[in-house]
């Protein structure tokens, strides 16, 4: 059987700036949210049948969809359309990539995150999860062995995705995780270069995870400011070269 666009069965028209493409991605999608990841939605015929739209209709919008991670297409033998999930990677990078354009810097980031770390260190002191906290407390145990520049910002990254995990805020743990994502590799920076400052930065790691571990939430807090200071004079020392 032939579908044309005239045929919209199960697409209502929502807007005339919407087209027939971007209300079939919406459809998809909704299918999509409406299944488990990975769930069979259906061959393309069946969607076809059941959007009433035309071939080149139902592809152009399952590429949106697509993009938006929420649907997979699978082509020959088990073909047809898939129930997907967008990860935090995905929104990580996604962010990240908007924030270049709007010509955002690593300071920028560091204003908005800071208060966040310091709640996710508060919150992290509350965590009763013990395969965290065993992560945490093998990562404070490691930390001599970030030496190298590379090494400790990576041990950077480490912690903030533990203790923002360990918040149980996946809002906080967003914000955390952009920071490094658009942070201190991607500019490039001389950061942890001077022996003195690794040395500082590991002693100011290990004293905040120290905390969390305790459970004491102010002087997780503390911390965790005085970390994000530290940071921000290094971050500013290291964009003047010196």
């Amino acid at each position: 059987m032939q579908h044309t666009d005239m045929q919209q069965t199960g697409i209502r028209q929502t807007g005339r700036s919407e087209t027939l493409v971007a209300r079939t991605a919406r459809a998809l999608s909704r299918l999509s949210l409406e299944h488990e990841d990975g769930a069979f939605l259906g061959a393309e015929d069946d969607l076809l049948g059941r959007l009433g739209v035309s071939r080149p209709t139902l592809r152009q919008a399952a590429k949106i969809v697509e993009n938006d991670r929420l649907l997979t297409v699978r082509r020959g033998i088990r073909g047809g359309f898939y129930a997907s999930r967008p990860d935090a990677e995905d929104a990580i990078r996604t962010l990240a990539r908007y924030l270049r354009l709007k010509g955002a810097t690593l300071a920028d980031i560091m204003v908005v995150s800071r208060r966040v770390s310091e709640e996710a260190a508060t919150l992290a002191c509350g965590s009763t999860d013990e395969s965290l906290r065993l992560a945490l407390a093998r990562f404070t145990a490691g930390l001599d062995d970030a030496d190298t520049p590379a090494a400790l910002i990576a041990a950077e990254d480490e912690m903030a995705r533990l203790v923002s995990r360990m918040s149980g805020n996946p809002a906080i743990e967003l914000v955390m995780a952009i920071g490094f994502s658009f942070g201190m590799e991607e500019q490039g920076m001389g950061l942890y270069r001077d022996p003195e400052q690794r040395a500082q930065a590991r002693k100011l790691l290990r004293g905040l995870c120290d905390a969390i571990l305790d459970g004491d939430a102010e002087v997780a807090r503390l911390m965790m400011r005085r970390r994000s200071d530290a940071l921000a004079d290094w971050i500013k020392d290291a964009m003047r070269g010196k």
